[in-house]
């Protein structure tokens, strides 16, 4: 599972830590900053229309009403804007969504393969997705036309003329709309889980003919064989002399099987949807020389996520894991380690064969390490080892695991090798973990849910507020190049950072337009001065509005139940935070714009 960004414990997240600014502080910042900006923009326009002194009092009480407002707002009449609008929606037939999502359930399985080496994650994703652009398609839709169409029809009128205020309307439309799109979203989210639990949900029957006894000399009793081809797939089968047994993991799965009589009977699919709780530690590396390097070496791809070891030399990936002892129960058996490998390989090698390669524990006060374990790595496929209780040693002697290769601190370090000439692993931090005991993939299922909620009540929120002011397509056009920002908010303030070379926004054109090649510096020149002022103009204007923008990417967490982890708690009350401070900084702007419309004076 690729995780760039790391989750940090709630409370840190929210107040921050010597080292980082919270979230808390920095929402507050810039509400001032948005604040500040729009005092200043409505002095200049009021001053302009009632000059100086006549504008700095309009404003003035402007404000002041502002805060009267906001201490007189009535629950029970934004309750019944709220049911209003509501209503409204019903009549615009939002229904119809859900006919839409059914039948894209319904013929969805004719599209998707499950032949696939991972069925779960397909389906899991493409329901997930589905259902996020489905949401967030209504959300804009009622949310940019509500009160645009209530000011064309004139029926806005008959809502002001009772003793309501602006931001009791503003607040009964995003309560409203959001009723409808959570109503809508409990359906999608029993019907998607219905659908991925029944089109993944199959057997297989055990061939006779195919169960042997293990070969002489071997400590394995039981037989050995295999399933029928059903699914697209079968699965080797490791059976005890009783004839029961499992049938072997494949296509990320594996079914328990039962003795019946003289025969067995396979149960269905187990693992399909899983909900791992890692618990992550801090990666560094090696390089060929043994040397520590904070990154690994770079075999020529240009996302820089995983950092890459190469094969038969001292480079190495080294985890280093925290609480140890909090998390793993010194009384078990050992410790459980999940690890997914990239492999990136400068020849083919012995075809079929996967990448040799080896595992290490080691302790970080004392140097005691295990031997070297051998396994196979596998491209892109999460590799379960369980660590023993006893080891041995480096020097042959025979160690406890949590005696002597787990700190007092509750440290541990573990290292990966890569032992074939040639070849690379790739790894980033998360790629590598201690295995908790699994959470309820069910219950991991509607955090995702969760998650595209946040996203619905975003949009509904932006588009109520801007729809105040504007028509209904503007508003429309508005909420999407917010959204359209949003999922591409990374790359947007990389640009207005300013790249590494390049230049900005105009400076690029320019290039574009000469052909010219971006690592050439332009010749200085007045024309090159005012391009490169307009420039920096533009990049601190996109900064600012970068400070705002939802980012809509880091909101979703269908990769997290797609890759089969669970949801960190913590990212779902940072989510349900931002999703809160949203929604109050834009009814405060949604109420400041309706307001400046002469129907809410």
């Amino acid at each position: 599972m690729v995780l760039e960004r790391d989750i940090l414990p709630y409370l840190q997240w929210l107040l921050g830590s010597d080292s980082s600014v919270g979230a808390l502080r920095q929402f507050l910042l810039v509400m001032l900053g948005v604040g500040l900006l729009a005092l200043l923009g409505g002095y200049l326009i009021a001053a302009a229309r009632h000059g100086l002194l006549r504008g700095g009092d309009v404003v003035f009480h402007t404000v002041t009403s502002a805060f009267r407002d906001l201490f007189q707002i009535s629950p029970r009449r934004v309750w019944a804007l709220s049911v209003l609008a509501v209503k409204e929606a019903w009549r615009r037939r939002v229904i119809v969504v859900l006919g839409v999502f059914f039948i894209i359930l319904l013929f969805a399985s004719w599209f998707l393969k499950t032949d696939s080496q991972n069925p779960g994650r397909l389906y899991i994703s493409f329901v997930l997705t589905a259902t996020t652009y489905l949401v967030l398609g209504i959300a804009l839709l009622l949310s940019a036309f509500s009160l645009p169409n209530d000011f064309k029809a004139k029926t806005i009128y008959t809502v002001v003329t009772k003793p309501v205020r602006a931001g009791e309307i503003i607040l009964g439309r995003i309560i409203g709309f959001t009723i409808i799109g959570t109503g809508m979203l409990i359906v999608m989210a029993v019907s998607s889980y219905i659908f991925v639990d029944r089109s993944l949900d199959h057997t297989h029957r055990v061939e006779e003919s195919s169960l042997k006894r293990p070969a002489a000399g071997t400590d394995q009793q039981g037989y050995l064989g295999r399933t029928s081809l059903d699914a697209f797939h079968r699965h080797d089968v490791d059976l005890s002399t009783e004839r029961d047994g499992i049938a072997l993991s494949n296509h990320s799965h594996t079914h328990s099987i039962e003795a019946v009589g003289n025969s067995q009977r396979v149960l269905g699919a187990e693992g399909v949807m899983q909900a791992r709780v890692p618990h992550w530690g801090k990666l560094r590396f090696l390089d060929r020389q043994g040397v520590e390097q904070a990154r690994g070496i770079n075999v020529g791809s240009e996302w820089s996520y995983r950092g890459y070891i190469a094969g038969n030399t001292q480079s190495s990936a080294i985890w280093t894991f925290d609480r140890v002892n909090e998390v793993i129960s010194p009384e078990s058996e050992g410790l459980p380690i999940g690890l997914t490998v990239r492999v990136f390989r400068t020849h083919k090698g012995t075809i079929g064969k996967n990448i040799q390669s080896g595992i290490q524990i080691r302790n970080p006060e004392t140097g005691v390490q295990s031997q070297l374990d051998f396994f196979e790595a596998l491209d892109g496929k999460v590799f379960n080892y369980d660590v023993p209780r006893k080891l041995i040693s480096t020097g042959d002697a025979e160690i406890d695991l949590f005696e002597d290769l787990i700190s007092s601190s509750g440290q541990v370090e573990i290292s990966v090798h890569c032992l074939e000439r040639g070849q690379y692993l790739g790894f980033a931090q998360a790629d590598c973990f201690l295995r908790l005991p699994d959470a309820s993939p069910v219950t991991n299922f509607f955090k995702v849910y969760a998650s595209i909620w946040v996203q619905m009540v975003i949009v509904t929120s932006i588009g109520v507020a801007i729809s105040a002011l504007v028509s209904g397509p503007v508003s429309m056009l508005f909420t999407v190049s917010f959204i359209l920002l949003g999922f591409f908010k990374e790359t947007f303030v990389e640009i207005a950072q300013g790249p590494e070379y390049g230049g900005g926004p105009v400076e690029s054109l320019y290039r574009l337009i000469t052909q010219m090649n971006m690592t050439v510096e332009l010749d200085p020149s007045v024309g090159a001065s005012a391009m490169q002022g307009i420039d920096r103009v533009l990049q601190t204007f996109m900064w600012s509005i970068a400070q705002v923008l939802p980012d809509f990417a880091a909101f979703s967490t269908v990769v997290f139940a797609a890759s089969g982890f669970d949801v960190p708690t913590d990212k779902v009350l940072q989510d349900l935070t931002v999703c809160m401070a949203y929604v109050v900084g834009l009814a405060v702007i949604g109420y400041f714009m309706l307001r400046t419309r002469e129907v809410a004076r």
